[in-house]
């Protein structure tokens, strides 16, 4: 192999996520850096699909139903690794891994994984992902190298019993220049709600699942807004929105109505978290690395976490740290930055922003992936080291 190898990536679906979004900005960037790239969605496309496709990276949908991979599809699958030829393939997620594993059975390319969640408490996930789960430990042997996004998942997996050679801890990363303060866009997004220009926005983006905790933030919220009046929330992301009845009982059963916004998905997503005062990541417990909380940092806004996954180490002394399920210790912390004065509060941003700049930046990020991929261990089976500033 030269010094191109051909990368072939395989994962879940491309919806829109932080998974598939981190693959999105890795695949494009390593195409941009000369390694050819191919991605394979085992279901249906997406709206992160497009954008790989615009970017110039070939993308495959095989259609796979929710679950556990069909035949016919790993046979699709198998084809595609036969006439792509890639010499690396990588897996993304625990279903994505599962066929990564399948596609390169006795076809002697390097396997690699790639885990984006934690691992608190098997007994939290569905019944079909626990089996997948103990699948992929099973077989995780056959992996040259497994992917973590956050130092704390790589620990409790290899806890768990996933092979712990190959383990290698490579963070999220950010694009600092599409990423940034943006005094315009918050004023556009202030008068797209219809708010003045002075109104503070705190907001939580995130699609709407139970280990995101939409409602257990709207319920700090509420103590926050009852102190101050003129706070407003702000909520996005795939199933965010008015249809949603249990986001819509919250609100009725606080008094929020009138506060809150749910835009659902929103496509100018770096001018949305550039609108923000203060945002939130609330999430229980799964999360290894919340990417809007890092995009919200590149964008210069101070944010307020739960302490689940490596979230306190990405946030630094640059926002706060609260306990998960704490809604009065949520509450608590919002009101302390909400209460800042505005230069205060927008130098606790541009410290975030700067913590991005040097720990998680984008192309730092991609050129980690470009020198594990063309690292000559993987060709001979040896584990390989550990890279540095990585492990």
């Amino acid at each position: 192999m030269g010094e191109s190898p051909r990368i072939l990536h395989i994962i879940t679906g491309l919806g829109t996520g932080g998974a598939e979004m981190m693959l999105y900005k890795v695949a494009t960037r390593l195409s941009q850096l000369g390694l050819p790239q191919c991605v394979v969605s085992l279901r249906e496309g997406g709206p992160v699909s497009e954008r790989i496709r615009a970017a110039g990276v070939v993308v495959h949908e095989l259609g796979m139903p929710r679950g556990l991979p069909t035949v016919s599809g790993l046979l699709e699958l198998r084809r595609i690794v036969r006439q792509w030829r890639p010499d690396r393939v990588q897996g993304w997620m625990y279903h994505g891994n599962l066929a990564a594993w399948a596609a390169t059975r006795g076809t002697g390319l390097p396997l690699l994984w790639n885990v984006r969640q934690t691992l608190y408490d098997l007994s939290l996930e569905r019944p079909l992902s626990r089996l997948v789960i103990r699948a992929n430990a099973r077989l995780s042997g056959a992996a040259r190298v497994i992917v973590y996004n956050s130092q704390l998942s790589r620990l409790q997996h290899e806890g768990f019993g996933f092979a712990s050679a190959g383990g290698l801890f490579i963070p999220n990363g950010f694009d600092t220049v599409a990423m940034r303060a943006d005094a315009a866009a918050r004023t556009a997004w202030r008068e797209r709600l219809g708010l003045p220009d002075d109104a503070l926005l705190m907001g939580l983006v995130a699609r709407y699942h139970p280990m995101k905790n939409q409602e257990g933030f709207l319920r700090a919220a509420a103590r926050v807004v009852a102190q101050r009046p003129g706070v407003h929330v702000l909520l996005a992301g795939r199933g965010v929105d008015g249809d949603n009845a249990s986001l819509r009982e919250v609100i009725a059963t606080t008094g929020l109505g009138g506060r809150v916004h749910l835009l659902g998905e929103v496509a100018d997503i770096a001018s949305l978290h550039a609108a923000l005062d203060v945002e939130v990541s609330a999430s229980h417990t799964v999360e290894a690395f919340s990417n809007a909380i890092g995009e919200a940092m590149a964008c210069a806004v101070p944010c307020v976490v739960t302490d689940v996954g490596d979230s306190a180490a990405v946030v630094g002394t640059t926002g706060r740290v609260v306990p998960p399920s704490d809604e009065a210790a949520l509450a608590a912390a919002l009101q302390e930055l909400l209460a800042l004065p505005v230069p205060a509060r927008r130098a606790l941003g541009q410290q975030a922003r700067e913590r991005i700049r040097q720990h998680y930046d984008l192309e730092a990020v991609a050129r980690t992936y470009a020198a594990l991929y063309r690292d000559p261990a993987l060709d001979t089976g040896r584990v390989r080291p550990c890279l540095e500033g990585c492990c």
